[in-house]
């Protein structure tokens, strides 16, 4: 299964690119793994929260394959602790030909990505920034490769 996170907007944090470029390599020893970055989008002061989900849901849907199995990582998503990420990552492992991972915008997923997606997934009830997100998403996913793999990453 190959697996893809899409990111809307630059890591603009050079210790979080480190961070989540480190993880990202550390994936991969456990299955292809990607990170796609759509642009930000520029001159976004004349548009209204909901023209900007509208445009960035656009970009995201482009990347997005018919046979695709979409989790968006969102605030209202299903909360999971580690082991049941794992377990989760796990069986979809065996349905899902291409997982996509879907971090949005600032202000959210338009209708069209909600839509489009099969679930959500939340990391937490505290609220983070993007930038840390990212970085928090691509350590989970690692941790839960090890889980999968019994590995001594993860100390339950």
């Amino acid at each position: 299964m190959k697996t893809v996170l899409i990111l809307v907007g630059k890591t603009t944090d050079k210790h979080f690119q480190a961070g989540i470029s480190d993880y990202a390599g550390r994936i991969t020893h456990y299955m292809p793994f990607d990170i796609v970055t759509i642009p930000e989008l520029r001159q976004t002061k004349s548009l209204s929260e909901e023209q900007q989900k509208a445009a960035e849901g656009e970009l995201i849907l482009k990347q997005i394959q018919p046979s695709d199995t979409v989790v968006l990582l969102d605030e209202h998503g299903k909360e999971l602790r580690s082991i049941e990420l794992a377990r989760w990552l796990e069986q979809k492992q065996q349905t899902a030909r291409r997982l996509v991972f879907v971090i949005g915008g600032p202000y959210g997923f338009s209708p069209e990505v909600y839509a489009r997606a099969h679930e959500q997934l939340s990391l937490s009830r505290l609220t983070f920034s993007h930038q840390m997100v990212r970085l928090v998403f691509t350590e989970q996913l690692y941790r839960a490769c090890t889980i999968i793999k019994g590995e001594p990453y993860h100390h339950a």
